[in-house]
């Protein structure tokens, strides 16, 4: 396989025999090489070839700052879920779930959990899809050493119930997601910056 264009070390597109663009991971394919070199099929772990262009090009701006530990995970549990729900999902569950899993690690090792005030009605209305989650629980802890709470069980069955849905509702379910995340964010700085100044007034 030919590189078209360098991601990261990790992270290559190519082209396939249609022309048309396909993402290629394994860990260091790109170390030393430029667009044009030759990458060995024996190095590639993961290919990514979604069906949409919107998804595509979320999905490779994504992944570029993403580790490369945390995209397996959610593609493990993207396929896990497949084989169980025996449905096809929405190509935007690869950013939406991925990221997901991406953000819900980093808040946990910075000691921020979220509550998840649906859990109740998750496991009630969407108990395939909870099941997984709980299954995708097991992995993660697994693999990054984190066990994460069951409300985050709960927030990936509801992507993976939300992936289930029309391409339109996936799009407006993935910017929801997205404003979320900033809130969230806006909630970690401002308790941090209190933290800052209770600490200086301490000090006084």
């Amino acid at each position: 396989m030919k590189i078209f264009k360098i991601l990261n070390n990790n992270v290559a597109v190519i082209l396939n025999e249609d022309g048309q663009e396909q993402i290629v991971m394994g860990r260091g394919i790109c170390f030393k090489k430029r667009a044009g070199d030759e990458i060995p099929d024996d190095m590639i772990d993961k290919e990514f070839h979604l069906s949409t262009p919107e998804a595509h090009n979320k999905f490779r701006e994504l992944i570029q700052d993403i580790p490369m530990e945390h995209i397996s995970l959610g593609e493990e549990i993207i396929a896990e879920a497949k084989k169980r729900l025996e449905r096809r999902l929405n190509d935007m569950i690869y950013i939406s779930l991925i990221d997901h899993v991406h953000t819900s690690i980093l808040r946990f090792l910075d000691g921020i959990t979220v509550k998840n005030v649906l859990l109740w009605d998750i496991q009630k209305f969407y108990k395939d899809e909870y099941q997984i989650g709980l299954w995708a629980l097991d992995l993660i802890e697994k693999q990054c050493k984190v066990r994460l709470p069951e409300d985050e069980a709960g927030f990936i069955a509801l992507h993976l119930a939300n992936a289930q849905m029309d391409e339109e509702v996936m799009h407006d379910m993935y910017e929801i997601t997205k404003i979320m995340q900033e809130l969230i964010n806006i909630v970690k700085y401002y308790f941090h910056g209190l933290t800052e100044i209770f600490t200086a007034t301490l000090k006084l």
